[in-house]
């Protein structure tokens, strides 16, 4: 069972359930709907899909960098990883659809993860794409009213860019042209200054502000890991997937405070499952 999850990287899934749930509450949805927990499952199986299939398609080349991955090591099969995505994909989008999703949003979904698991590789440009499959994610949950979504949908979609220009730092040995560096950074800061301006523009409570508070402590930490290189820059990177629930503690603190709080909360708590489960 323990490779499928290294497979799956589901230590990070936790935070696909705070962009659903943000983005729902964010269009006008209650928790007391059952429409918000199939439509967790359901983004659930899409983001365990697209990972299983970034392993299957990345075979090849983790069979000469990355022989630790649980396909080139023997610990899964690989049609079995194939027939696991394939089903995981397929099932996630009649769930979505079937409870309520814009269909036209979720095949844009599904499409954006294939796209960016086949193609990552061999095309820079496709960090947009994986930014794009955390927007689209967002304005599936969304679908009853994606325009209250958007803003948040763009800004996370922004910062999970800035996460995988991060990740690409680390397989190249620490070394990437400095403008691409200061893009990283650039889009990292992007959803503190998006709220802090809605903030700002509302009048910001204080539990408001101190959430903004942590973000700006988590992406400074981060930053200073990734000035340091070699191995600090994976702990940065863990550090930024666990953030994406402060990122989402951002969007929703304008609908509730204390859930907000509560997604907070769960960053260090997926900082550490990481330790178990790698995140990348």
């Amino acid at each position: 069972m323990r490779p499928w999850l290294h497979l799956a990287r589901v230590s990070n899934l936790p935070t696909v359930w705070t962009n659903v749930t943000a983005a729902w509450l964010l269009a006008g949805g209650t928790f007391t709907e059952p429409r918000l927990y199939w439509l967790i499952l359901a983004g659930s199986l899409l983001y365990t899909g697209g990972m299983i299939l970034n392993d299957a398609a990345d075979v090849n080349f983790d069979r000469e960098h990355r022989k630790d991955r649980p396909i080139p090591s023997g610990q899964v099969g690989l049609n079995a990883a194939w027939i696991a995505c394939i089903l995981m994909l397929l099932g996630g989008a009649t769930l979505a659809t079937w409870f309520g999703a814009n269909p036209r949003i979720t095949a844009l979904l599904v499409a954006s993860i294939v796209f960016y698991d086949l193609y990552h590789k061999q095309w820079a440009g496709s960090v947009i794409i994986m930014g794009a499959c955390r927007m689209l994610l967002y304005l599936m949950a969304a679908s009853a009213a994606p325009a209250a979504a958007l803003p948040a949908a763009v800004a996370l979609g922004c910062y999970v860019v800035g996460i995988t220009i991060a990740a690409r730092l680390e397989h190249k040995n620490g070394v990437l042209p400095a403008t691409s560096s200061m893009l990283a950074l650039a889009l990292l800061y992007t959803p503190g200054i998006v709220f802090a301006m809605r903030f700002a523009s509302a009048g910001g409570y204080p539990m408001q502000l101190v959430i903004l508070a942590a973000f700006a402590i988590l992406i400074a930490y981060a930053t200073q890991m990734l000035r340091k290189g070699g191995p600090a820059i994976g702990q940065a990177v863990g550090t930024l997937l666990a953030g994406i629930a402060i990122v989402d503690a951002l969007a929703v603190s304008t609908v509730s405070t204390t859930i907000a709080l509560g997604f907070v909360a769960l960053a260090p708590l997926l900082r550490f499952w990481q330790r178990w489960v790698a995140a990348t």
